[in-house]
């Protein structure tokens, strides 16, 4: 599926449907995921950095077209990337229950496999679309665009894409979003911004999450910052917790703020 890691073929499916591509569409991109794999024996360097160009161009091309979808309804997308475990879902579902009233929010949910995560976030009433990677370890724009089609989008509202739990090959893959969110939890090392860099250099805003837990942990908050700032000098940081509150109610605001400068230049 993508020459950072060499991952597999494996077949992916939209809402348990298999996702073949020999069916028909209204959106008028081609439909191959002919990945190639960087570990295939025989390739040379050269081919594996010209297969990885092409792979990338590929995705940009599908990216366009869901950016200019999104910004001609004036939804406000964002890519929820993180490491598996970092409570990206729990922070959703509360983000999703906080918003209730304000703003309409869909989803879509990305996972190797299960539906569980969409499930948590239909049960709050709001529209999920899952779709399973299989082998593969990250979404791309084809997946996303075609999530999309199956979405009853509402114009100047919210986007939320949660990415598979993986912080190296997301960070190479635009999916038509806004931005980047990357939720790093306290749970993990200092230093992960500076081990998995380039996701932390592609993202627009950090979240701190489960800073409840801060009081039980050999954590330096400070420290983390510092190598995220190392890496992306202007990135956002906000600290959270979806079982405190903390911070909830800045991240909030960050979204609000986001969804209303959409909707305002959509109407212009």
């Amino acid at each position: 599926m993508c020459t950072t890691c060499g991952c597999g073929n494996g077949d992916t499916s939209i809402e348990g449907e298999a996702h073949s591509h020999t069916h028909s569409h209204t959106h008028s991109h081609t439909h191959s995921h002919t990945h190639s794999h960087a570990h295939a024996p025989g390739l040379s360097q050269g081919r594996m950095v010209q297969i990885e160009q092409d792979i990338l161009a590929k995705n940009n091309s599908y990216a366009v077209a869901n950016r200019q979808l999104l910004a001609a309804r004036g939804i406000f997308a964002l890519n929820l990337v993180s490491s598996p475990g970092s409570g990206k879902t729990t922070l959703l579902v509360k983000t999703i229950a906080r918003l209730a009233g304000k703003l309409s929010i869909t989803v879509i949910e990305g996972d190797q496999q299960t539906s569980q995560d969409a499930e948590r976030i239909r049960a709050t009433g709001a529209q999920a679309v899952q779709i399973n990677t299989g082998k593969g370890c990250h979404l791309d724009a084809h997946m996303v665009g075609h999530a999309l089609e199956k979405l009853d989008l509402t114009d100047d509202s919210v986007l939320m894409i949660e990415n598979v739990g993986n912080l190296v090959c997301p960070a190479a893959f635009d999916l038509g979003e806004a931005h980047k969110v990357v939720i790093f939890s306290v749970t993990e090392g200092e230093d992960k911004p500076i081990k998995y860099p380039d996701m932390f250099a592609a993202a627009d805003l950090m979240l701190l999450n489960k800073c409840d837990l801060l009081p039980y942990l050999d954590f330096d908050v400070e420290k983390a910052i510092a190598f995220a700032h190392r890496v992306q000098p202007k990135l956002e940081v906000i600290r959270t917790s979806a079982t405190s509150g903390e911070g909830m109610e800045q991240w909030l605001a960050w979204i609000v703020r986001g969804a209303a400068r959409t909707a305002q230049l959509r109407r212009k």
